[in-house]
């Protein structure tokens, strides 16, 4: 078969990442023989520092024996979308979620990338301006340029520093639309910091702009109950809407929406990324059901015990001399500011039996490079003292402690 453009455009872009498998750099697509925080990769123990499962519910037993015997009962999927394939699993879960974050109704995604990209792109048309916070997450740009290219709907979209509420006011003062919707995260996945929600909701408040806020980190981490950023500010019934997923905390896969009763019933029933996407599997909405019982009973203790790890962790980082850059929650970038750097730590920590993925751009900006280190409460004191000693004796040895340049690199 001879090559098109299309297989040129591909090697030419796959240049760097050829580079990095020739050299034994490359850092991505692991592959887990078992799931959990303690997994293994081709045979060898490995203790995972990139994973999403911050109260550590994940493999709990009674999560796993819910989604069996949905599988028993429905089977692994129904073959179709929500349309006709809404069971009450679902419907009994949304309207507990609804209950539970405090707002009057909930939708279930398949997944948090489709929530938000659907309720963007149902809301937004030629009389609204989008105002991202500049560090927005993939979602919310696909979203936003979903949006964008609707014909003869476009909104304005407009970016504002990060967290900056001036940067704020002076879009929704100067915008061109007469509708605005501000879109921001309640924890900020790169960098670890939380969003100035505060001081957001008071200016949309002012300027009568819905705001909407993607917590997908901030859910079971930060609030008493682990409600979240809402919970943690104080902000209940104050944003509009809020986005959530399951993919974190709750242990599978999904999107939450939560907002006004008409607000989630125009996004059911307008979202393409909703109505033409398949239903969500059924053993995934029980194994969420049944982490949503264990948050009622035990949130605040659970909460707890993950943010005094946190603490912990990164009160040695810091004592250690690492830069973790804006960070003020569980999510930790130990930065590097030097892509071979971030990917020699990276293989030096794999090789050690650690996994803490590096980000590199284009995921970040040159210069800002840094392996990520998310903090569970499914970790012990030994894998987080593990991980402290391994960062510190090859932070030196690669000179991220001491901020010098790496030699140079043999081909």
């Amino acid at each position: 078969m001879s090559m098109s453009w299309i297989d040129e455009k591909a090697h030419r872009e796959l240049a760097r990442i050829r580079e990095a498998k020739e050299k034994q750099l490359y850092p991505l697509f692991r592959e887990f023989e078992s799931g959990g925080l303690h997994t293994t990769v081709a045979g060898k123990p490995i203790i995972n520092f990139s994973s999403n499962d911050y109260l550590g519910l994940t493999n709990h037993p009674k999560v796993k024996e819910a989604a069996k015997k949905a599988v028993d009962k429905y089977a692994c999927g129904l073959s179709s979308s929500r349309v006709q394939a809404t069971t009450t699993e679902h419907v009994e879960l949304e309207a507990r979620l609804a209950k539970w974050f405090g707002y009057p109704k909930c939708l279930l995604f398949t997944t948090g990338y489709q929530a938000m990209l659907g309720t963007i792109a149902a809301l937004a048309d030629e009389k609204t301006t989008l105002v991202l916070d500049s560090y927005s997450h993939a979602c919310i740009l696909d979203g936003t340029f979903l949006a964008a290219g609707v014909p003869k709907k476009s909104p304005e979209i407009r970016f504002f520093n990060h967290n900056s509420s001036k940067s704020l006011e002076r879009i929704l003062k100067t915008r061109e639309r007469e509708n605005a919707l501000v879109l921001i995260e309640g924890v900020y996945s790169l960098d670890g910091d939380k969003g100035h929600v505060k001081d957001f909701v008071e200016i949309c408040e002012r300027y009568n702009t819905p705001l909407v806020v993607d917590d997908a980190h901030g859910t079971g981490t930060l609030g008493p109950n682990g409600k979240g950023i809402v919970e943690e500010m104080g902000l209940e019934g104050r944003v509009p809407i809020l986005v959530s997923t399951f993919s974190k905390t709750f242990g599978g896969i999904g999107g939450i929406l939560l907002g006004s009763e008409e607000v989630v019933d125009h996004v059911k029933n307008s979202a393409r990324s909703f109505l033409f996407s398949a239903s969500l599997p059924v053993p995934i909405v029980a194994a969420a059901s049944t982490i949503l019982d264990m948050l009622e009973a035990d949130g605040p203790a659970m909460v707890r015990e993950l943010q005094q790890k946190a603490a912990y962790m990164r009160g040695k980082l810091v004592e250690a001399g690492f830069d973790l850059g804006a960070s003020n929650t569980h999510i930790m970038p130990v930065m590097c500011r030097d892509e071979r750097k971030a990917l020699f730590m990276h293989t030096a920590l794999f090789e050690c039996g650690v996994l803490a993925v590096p980000i590199v751009y284009p995921g970040v900006k040159v210069g800002e490079e840094r392996l990520r280190i998310n903090i569970t409460r499914g970790h012990t004191q030994e894998d987080m003292d593990t991980l402290l000693e391994l960062l510190k004796s090859y932070g030196e040895a690669f000179f991220v402690l001491s901020g010098e340049e790496l030699g140079p690199m043999e081909a």
